[in-house]
């Protein structure tokens, strides 16, 4: 990031909800600055938020553009856990890993890591998932404190960290998978089969390195 962008990033809630139209509050930092962006976008940061990226980037403040939402109080997602089939596709969607379960077991959220970004929500499938207000009246900054989005940021990098592990982990096995088929297919197979099947494992191979950057 760039010197101002960090700055900016450094302004933002951190609860990484999208609300902005950018994957994450870095992406919408960058984004201002490269006059992508306008620094209306943020629902989270709200009235405060708008005046601190304004002071910023010496702009003019701006009323909260309303096609990326309203400022609101700060809110935590609940999982009815009578409802709660164990798919996991709210564990895939939040970005702090705030919701603890596994497949086809219940799941809970641990309030303090919520951001209350509402992503969980959409991906639901029996809608057992409800935002629930915490903060009453104060909305925006208000409701929320430099504390909390140094920790949401903290939990987030934390689990971009870990995804690409997990990929990288991923990448190795199929890779180990795709050799030893290689190695095995001389046993197996003769003549054109052969090849085609060496020609389809071996461009495999090479497509797993190039994602790799090996």
């Amino acid at each position: 990031m760039s010197e101002l962008a960090a700055r900016l990033h450094a302004a933002l809630p951190q609860t990484q909800c999208t609300r902005c139209g950018y994957p994450d509050c870095r992406g919408y930092a960058e984004a201002i600055v490269s006059g992508e962006g306008d620094i209306n976008q943020c629902p989270p940061g709200g009235a405060e938020g708008v005046r601190r990226l304004a002071a910023i980037t010496a702009r003019p403040i701006l009323a909260l553009n309303p096609a990326n939402g309203t400022e609101g109080p700060r809110t935590v997602a609940v999982i009815d856990e009578a409802w709660c089939i164990g798919c996991t596709l709210c564990l895939d969607a939040c970005p702090t890993d705030a919701i603890l379960g596994g497949n086809k077991r219940m799941h809970t959220v641990i309030e303090p890591y919520c951001t209350g970004c509402e992503l969980c929500v959409p991906v639901c499938p029996v809608d057992c998932i409800a935002l629930e207000n915490v903060t009453g009246e104060r909305t925006g900054w208000q409701a929320w404190s430099e504390a909390q989005a140094a920790e949401a940021l903290e939990r987030y990098e934390s689990r971009k960290a870990r995804l690409a592990r997990e990929a990288v982990a991923r990448e190795a096995r199929l890779e180990a998978k795709a050799k030893a088929k290689l190695a095995d297919l001389p046993a197996l197979t003769k003549g054109e089969d052969l090849e085609r099947k060496k020609s389809v494992i071996e461009a495999a191979l090479a497509r797993a390195r190039e994602r790799r950057g090996a």
